[in-house]
């Protein structure tokens, strides 16, 4: 299924959101306003080309809220509100018409779609001290960013206030932007971040990605961009085409189980000089999967030291007896903390706020130290092309471990009670199989015989 804007920016259906930077803010605004359930409102807080207003369905000049009476009678479309005209440009609206709009679109269940930028056409912009004027209130803030930019000069030819971005970026006048530049000016508090409500998501939009090169670069910069920004998106708005969407994907170890019919904790059986568990723990990090929860029960304090010095979360489950399914719920119920925890020992920009939480989680088996980082990272790109809700190994005809879980599913992840894995929702969202040339994922540890053709298997 192709990924609309509206799925990868996971735009709710009223949502309220702004759109800055530079290369394509006035096509994504309207391309996702026709995306979103109508009506929509549309406006900004800085200046739009009047070429801009067909656009809409219905365009109201307002200075007071008294003049958007004619909102409160029958709304269909796109409605775009805007101050008075200026030669070939519209006035932003002011301060009270925006608070009256937010309680507007609130109360009534509206998206509300906001410009907060200006760039005069070119693909790369920086900021002068007045801008980007965005309402506090917002609860998505979308940078985007032009890609074409990429390889020119730096000059006034291609980026708005170029001096601003020399002095961010460190490029002088006349070097050609480099993707290294680029990432310190999206990153940097006064450049790509500059303004944006501390609770409210970010969104790195990299657009004009028309040629594989630009796509191929576009990955680099949002794997360096995910400590910054929530979600980054590639993307051809021109071609109506969303690419991928890279969102930090947790990593949540089921190592709680009392090992019954095996006899002896599976968690800390050795698997070449190291317990089970650290080594599962091991290839989430390489794999590069974040935050990484490590869930305990049984025989929990030997199970925490043996990772205690990795960069994981350890959640500890004081119900692991009843089942499988607390495990779930407990690894689930902790990605806020644990992605607000990560974000904050990452230098650089500013951490994300404690609404932050992974796009999706992949849960890992606690007696599986065979899984590779090359099935993780399979799953994760096969889960950043389409947000997939739920994207699962098919080996040999058959269903295998690890599992990925898009976040659309958490909820009911939170449900599950008892002795039941996440093969129990699998009934209420559509599930993605990957195909995957590796039978050692088949391979179980329920007892003391296939723990020895496990570690006997060469091939491992």
């Amino acid at each position: 299924m192709d990924l609309t804007l509206a799925r990868a920016l996971r735009a709710t259906d009223s949502p309220c959101m702004v759109f800055i930077g530079a290369g394509g803010k006035t096509t994504a605004m309207f391309q996702i306003a026709r995306q979103l359930p109508a009506p929509v409102i549309v406006t900004a807080t800085s200046h739009l080309g009047t070429w801009q207003i067909g656009k809409a369905d219905q365009h109201i000049i307002a200075e007071t809220p008294a003049a958007l009476e004619e909102l409160q009678h029958g709304m269909k479309g796109v409605i775009l509100v805007t101050g008075q005209m200026d030669g070939d440009r519209t006035k932003p609206i002011n301060k009270d018409l925006m608070d009256w709009l937010r309680q507007f679109c609130g109360y009534h269940s509206i998206p509300l779609l906001i410009e907060a930028d200006g760039s005069r056409g070119k693909p790369l912009k920086a900021w002068a001290g007045h801008e980007p004027p965005i309402p506090s209130f917002v609860e998505i803030a979308v940078q985007v960013v032009g890609l074409t930019g990429l390889g020119k000069t730096l000059s006034d030819e291609h980026i708005h206030r170029p001096e601003i971005f020399s002095e961010i970026s460190g490029l002088s006048p006349g070097q050609p932007v480099t993707p290294d530049s680029l990432i310190r000016v999206l990153s940097h508090i006064e450049g790509g971040l500059k303004n944006i409500p501390a609770n409210a998501r970010r969104i790195a939009l990299l657009n004009q990605a028309d040629r594989p090169d630009l796509q191929s670069v576009a990955r680099g910069l949002a794997q360096a961009l995910l400590p910054a920004y929530h979600s980054v998106v590639i993307s051809s708005l021109e071609q109506e085409k969303i690419f991928a969407v890279h969102e930090p994907v947790a990593g949540i170890i089921l190592a709680a189980g009392g090992s019954t019919r095996f006899g002896r904790p599976k968690q800390l059986l050795d698997w070449k000089g190291q317990p089970f568990v650290r080594a599962v723990a091991g290839t989430a990090l390489e794999a590069g999967l974040s935050p990484i929860v490590v869930v305990t029960g049984a025989n929990a304090e030997q199970v925490e030291s043996s990772v205690k010095d990795l960069n994981v979360t350890v959640i500890r489950n004081e119900a692991w007896a009843s089942g499988q399914g607390n495990s779930i719920r407990a690894g689930i119920g902790s990605l806020a903390f644990a992605s607000t925890a990560v974000a904050t020992r990452r230098q650089g920009a500013s951490p994300l706020s404690a609404r932050s939480v992974a796009g999706a989680a992949i849960f890992l088996l606690a007696d599986q130290p065979q899984v590779t980082t090359s099935i993780l990272r399979a799953l994760v790109q096969k889960h950043a092309e389409a947000l997939d809700p739920i994207v699962a190994p098919m080996v040999m005809g058959q269903r295998a471990n690890p599992v990925l879980f898009d976040r659309v599913t958490f909820p009911d992840l939170l449900l599950l009670e008892g002795d039941v894995g996440g093969r129990a929702i699998f009934h209420k969202h559509r599930v993605e199989y990957l195909p995957w040339h590796d039978d050692r994922l088949l391979l179980d540890v329920d007892t003391p015989e296939m723990y020895q053709r496990l570690i006997s298997d060469e091939s491992l």
